[in-house]
């Protein structure tokens, strides 16, 4: 997967213009299942975003523990669609996460991330002079450049159908998932089209596909599958399962992973958030929701965005930095989907094709454009590379506010 990260320097400001207000919030000391202080600032509160209807979402905000008055504010959006914000504060780029042990029924244990990179801007008038930075993964892809473009104007991101999609089958064949017969079937009967498939020959290749392709995990090809995703319904389009994350629904309570799945902390995660002292702790809202769920399937919203490169041209082109990176090891959005719509926005190469290094070893490989544009890959990261290599993520991200 690849994640989007745009910074907006000077633009802070204007987010105060948007008719939002900022409720009571709450600094956070102590949280449940963390031995003793909290060592970081914790803040945690809601903001309004519709005065008519009294709508409020809620948001973390961590200060920066190395220099707060003029470090970089990092508004960080969770993909999905539709997954909890916690899981950018627990699970990629937040200062704790689950200690990854047999659960007992009691509450689970949190430890410190030492590669916390999350910073949330509010309405704190002693951040208005500091870079801000809107970065996400996944479906955020989609979000970020819009909301950026928006504040402009008063990361591997979802960004558009055509490649992401269309990547998936080259993708699968380099990673040795289908065969070189089934590659060349797959490009003889699809005509580069493997999102609509237009004959019976093309949807019998893409079927065979799935199937193969349902045998690992597509958010880390080297990682085992685990029994976290809901049931397939047996009506699901086979085209539609290429993009969404909704096959990682949890129910309610999630089915038990074995403790060396990645996906433990997310079942750890059900119980920890569904625990009455930790919703007072973090001061949420009595009655606000009955259930906490990391990603769920019945929130509305009236339209998508079907593709976002348009925003990323205009943003680019209007001198604001950006930073696309993706893990290479991610099958739900493989880097060269990311790669082909970074193309097509023919922008002229200002550095090639180049290993970027941590700790005297490739940790990756980046291009720079023009336009102040940086595509790089985290080696061995998977569909969010922070989840997947946090060390490598926070470097990367240090070397972008450097």
């Amino acid at each position: 997967m690849a994640d989007v990260n745009l910074l907006l320097p000077h633009l802070v400001a204007c987010l105060l213009l948007v008719p939002f207000s900022c409720a009571a919030a709450s600094v956070v000391t102590h949280l449940p299942g963390y031995d003793g202080p909290l060592p970081f600032y914790l803040e945690t509160g809601y903001v309004g975003v519709e005065e008519e209807t009294g709508t409020e979402l809620f948001y973390y905000f961590v200060e920066s523990e190395r220099s707060p008055a003029t470090d970089a504010v990092l508004l960080w959006l969770t993909g999905g669609p539709r997954c909890s914000s916690f899981c950018g504060l627990a699970f990629e780029t937040g200062p704790i996460k689950f200690v990854l042990e047999p659960y007992n029924g009691s509450l689970p244990r949190l430890v410190r991330n030492p590669y916390s990179w999350t910073q949330w801007f509010n309405d704190h008038p002693r951040y208005l002079s500091n870079p801000f930075y809107i970065g996400g993964d996944s479906y955020a892809g989609k979000m970020t450049p819009l909301i950026a473009q928006y504040i402009s104007e008063v990361g591997n991101p979802i960004t558009d159908p055509r490649f992401d999609q269309n990547s998936i089958i080259p993708a699968s064949h380099g990673f040795g998932v289908i065969s070189d017969q089934l590659y060349e079937a797959a490009v003889d009967n699809c005509e580069g089209d493997y999102v609509n498939p237009k004959n019976e020959s093309c949807a019998a290749v893409l079927h065979t596909v799935n199937n193969l392709i349902s045998e690992i995990a597509q958010a880390h090809i080297l990682y085992k599958v685990c029994a976290v995703a809901a049931p397939k319904p047996a009506d699901y389009d086979d085209q539609r399962r290429f993009l969404s994350e909704e096959l990682v629904q949890l129910r309610k309570p999630p089915p038990r992973p074995s403790v060396d799945c990645f996906t433990f902390g997310y079942y750890l995660a059900y119980f920890w958030m569904n625990n009455n002292a930790t919703r007072h702790a973090l001061g949420v809202k009595e009655g606000t929701t009955s259930e906490w769920i990391r990603c769920v399937d019945y929130l509305p919203y009236a339209r998508d965005l079907v593709s976002s490169i348009n925003y990323h041209l205009n943003l680019t082109t209007r001198g604001y930095r950006a930073l696309v990176y993706s893990g290479d090891h991610d099958l739900v959005i493989p880097h060269l989907g990311t790669q082909a719509w970074i193309r097509s926005l023919n922008f002229s190469i200002l550095e090639e094709w180049r290993a970027w290094h941590l700790d005297g070893q490739a940790a990756g490989f980046t291009i720079t454009y023009a336009n102040s544009l940086t595509f790089a890959t985290v080696k061995g990261a998977g569909h969010t590379a922070p989840e997947y290599r946090p060390k490598e993520s926070f470097a990367m991200a240090q070397r972008l506010q450097a």
